[in-house]
C-alpha cells in the first residue's frame, strides 16, 4: 500500500498500449529506480482498409487548412495510410499535435506540429490561438475509432466545416479471467499509471468486483482531472493526478507522490 510521503515504492504498472509510447515510459521508470511493468489496458490495431469517404479525405488531404493528430498512435496508423497517397506532405498546412511524444513521431514525416503547453488534450488544443478563429475553414482530425467527441463538437461550435478520419480501433486485452489481477498481485504492484478513461474502464472491465475491493490499496497516477474524477467514480481514492500524460510528467507525479486531501 502506497501512502502519503511513501517514497519505497516497489513496482509500478504503466497501462499504455504496446509500443514506443510504453516502452520509453517503462525505461524512464527503471531509470529513476522503479520496477516497472507493462501490461497495456488497450490493444490497438490498424483498420483492414479505408471507406470511400475516409479515401477522399486522404486524397484530398491538401484541401484542408488544419490537420489535428489526437494521439501518438494516430501518427503511427494514420501517417502509414497519408504516405501512401502523399510521399511528399503538401504545403501550406497547418499541423497540430496534442503533446510531445505525438509531435516528435510527425518530426520523422518532416512536419512542425503545433502542440499544446502543458494541457495536453482536446481542451488544450481549443486554447491555441490558431483554432480559435476557424469560421469556413477545413479541419482533419486523424483518430482512433470512437472516443471524446469534444474536439469536433467545439470546432463545429465555432463554425468550422470538420472532417474525422479514425485510422485503428482500440479493444479489450486478451487476458484470461483473473489474469490481470494475478499479475498485479505477482508484481507487487503499488501504483498503476492509467493513460486514459478508456484505459480505466478497461481495468474495471478485466477485474471482478471483489478484485477491484482489493484494488483500493493500489494508488493511481491519472493525466487529467476527468480521468481522476471518473477513479473516484469508480471507488479509488488514492489518487494523484498528473500535469498531462508525458513521460515527465508521469515520472514527476510519481516521484512526489501525496494524494490530495480526503483521498
Amino acid at each position: 500500500m502506497v501512502s502519503e510521503g511513501d517514497n519505497t515504492v516497489r513496482g509500478v504498472l504503466v497501462t499504455r498500449p504496446r509500443g514506443e509510447a510504453a516502452d520509453t515510459l517503462c525505461a524512464s521508470l527503471a531509470a529513476a529506480g522503479y520496477r516497472a511493468h507493462s501490461q497495456p489496458l488497450l490493444e490497438l490495431s490498424g483498420l483492414p482498409q479505408l471507406d470511400a469517404a475516409q479515401r477522399h479525405m486522404v486524397m484530398e488531404i491538401d484541401h484542408y487548412q488544419h490537420i489535428i493528430f489526437i494521439s501518438a498512435n494516430a501518427v503511427r496508423f494514420g501517417m502509414a495510410l497519408v504516405t501512401d497517397f502523399w510521399p511528399q506532405m503538401p504545403v501550406g498546412i497547418n499541423w497540430y499535435a496534442v503533446g510531445t511524444a505525438t509531435a516528435r513521431g510527425l518530426e520523422k514525416f518532416g512536419i512542425h506540429a503545433v502542440t499544446p503547453d502543458s494541457d495536453m488534450s482536446s481542451e488544450g488544443l481549443l486554447a491555441l490561438p490558431y483554432l480559435r478563429n476557424v469560421e469556413g475553414q477545413r479541419v482533419l482530425i486523424i483518430k482512433g475509432e470512437g472516443g471524446r467527441h469534444t474536439l469536433r463538437a467545439e470546432l463545429l461550435r465555432r463554425g468550422a466545416l470538420v472532417d474525422e478520419l479514425a485510422c485503428y480501433r482500440r479493444g479489450l486485452p486478451d487476458l484470461a479471467a483473473g489474469e490481470l489481477a494475478a499479475r498485479i498481485t505477482r508484481w507487487e504492484i503499488d501504483i498503476i499509471l492509467l493513460s486514459s478513461g478508456e484505459g480505466l474502464a478497461n481495468l474495471l472491465l478485466l477485474l471482478s468486483p471483489a478484485e477491484t475491493s482489493k484494488l483500493k490499496a493500489v494508488g493511481f497516477i491519472v493525466p487529467s482531472e476527468r480521468v481522476a474524477m471518473l477513479a473516484r467514480e469508480a471507488g479509488f481514492d488514492q489518487i494523484v493526478t498528473a500535469e498531462n500524460a508525458s513521460d515527465m510528467a508521469m515520472l514527476h507525479a510519481l516521484q512526489e507522490w501525496r494524494p490530495g486531501p480526503g483521498e
